[in-house]
């Protein structure tokens, strides 16, 4: 029995009538991307939400989190705004999903999340588990894209952070050993199978110790810079431009950037750069995972988050180390960041052969530099899972 489901008997007296779960995710290229309908590769992991749930038939929502204190209650037809507390992202599912559907029951439940907060996509995998408990409860059904949509919706005009569709997506789209490979601009994806020839490979998430929270780091900042470089280049060029929130990077050609490239104050074009190569690597890796090379992908997912340390200028001092520490390591095929790089933790793709003597390395070498994030560092050994839509 989950912690989740022991504490929801404790608390209300009976059984759940059910558990919700959403996979966490990884994306080893196509980092920073998605917001301006870029390409990824992604995989859903096997750890991500539970929240142990019943319906509440007078409409209200009572929801509790292992991880967080105090309990969040509001109505179905009266959701307050936001309060900048955990369950943000849970007032921001009931009003996505409520623009859209009727509701006319609530949920009373307990969330636990299953590897420490931080990279790995919680925010958006609490949203996806808390949208399937709301709509069992309220007998609707979401196609895969539609639950993608809303989940979008609630994080991006709800909790306000400027995301795009890849955390959703790989945790909706996910499969068991395939390679995610999606196309933000028209939602086209490719689950890529792990070929029979590639290498055997292990997910091994390395947790700073640091959490963090999208909507309270430079993230929207970041994405407003990369913006304004796509607008200025469009003014540049002699393009038509509309509205500054509409420029994206994916409608400005890559020969574009080059010529005018120096025209950018420096932050914009060190994000234009990373988008437009990132562009680059991802497709770059949807090919090597294609014929089996994880090596290659693994390179590229190191040049990836180069990157993002140099010219998209993220990852706390803590990161940037363990990253670095990655990369001299042996048995590790490459990997970054996970998430926006902003504290949190890095994954990496590594030889399973090399699991123990990996975990020892990176972690002594880690602890040496910051012998004071003992007891929260940790490393946690995965692997690729199916996605909701795939369970």
């Amino acid at each position: 029995m989950l912690h989740c489901e022991e504490v929801f008997a404790r608390t209300y007296q009976r059984d759940p009538d059910a558990v919700a779960f959403s996979p966490y995710r990884i994306c080893p290229i196509g980092a920073h991307s998605d917001h301006n309908l870029g390409k990824i590769t992604g995989l859903a992991i096997d750890r991500g939400i539970h929240i142990a749930f019943a319906a509440k038939n007078n409409g209200v929502v009572e929801m509790a989190s292992l991880q967080f204190p105090k309990r969040a209650q509001w109505h179905i037809r009266e959701v307050p705004a936001k309060t900048g507390d955990w369950a943000d992202y849970l007032r921001g599912a009931t009003w996505a999903l409520a623009k859209e559907h009727a509701l006319s029951v609530g949920v009373c439940g307990v969330i636990e999340g299953t590897l420490p907060i931080g990279g790995l996509s919680s925010s958006a995998a609490v949203i996806l588990a808390f949208l399937d408990a709301l709509c069992k409860v309220n007998g609707i059904r979401l196609a895969p894209q539609e639950l993608i949509r809303v989940a979008f919706d609630a994080e991006k005009n709800y909790v306000g952070v400027n995301v795009g569709t890849l955390d959703q997506s790989c945790e909706v789209l996910g499969k068991k050993d395939h390679l995610l490979y999606l196309d933000c601009r028209d939602d086209h994806y490719e689950l890529i199978p792990t070929p029979a020839n590639m290498k055997p490979y292990r997910i091994a998430i390395f947790f700073s110790g640091l959490e963090h929270s999208l909507a309270g780091s430079k993230y929207n900042m970041r994405v407003d810079e990369l913006r304004a470089g796509v607008y200025a280049l469009q003014a540049f060029s002699g393009a038509e431009y509309g509205k500054f929130a509409e420029a994206n990077a994916r409608d400005v050609p890559y020969s574009v950037f080059r010529a005018y490239e120096q025209k950018l104050p420096d932050p914009w074009r060190k994000r234009c750069e990373h988008w437009y190569t990132e562009s680059r690597r991802v497709e770059a890796g949807a090919e090597a995972w294609r014929r089996g090379d994880i090596e290659e992908y693994g390179r590229l997912s190191f040049e990836s988050g180069w990157s993002s340390i140099h010219n998209w200028e993220s990852g706390a001092p803590e990161q940037i180390r363990l990253y670095e520490i990655m990369r001299e390591t042996e048995g590790i095929y490459g990997g970054r960041f996970s998430g926006a790089g902003f504290k949190g933790c890095c994954m990496a793709l590594i030889d399973p052969s090399f699991e123990e003597s990996v975990t020892e390395r990176v972690t002594r070498e880690y602890l040496r530099a910051f012998p004071h994030l003992e007891g929260k560092y940790s490393v946690h050994i995965c692997a690729s899972a199916d996605g909701i839509a795939n369970q």
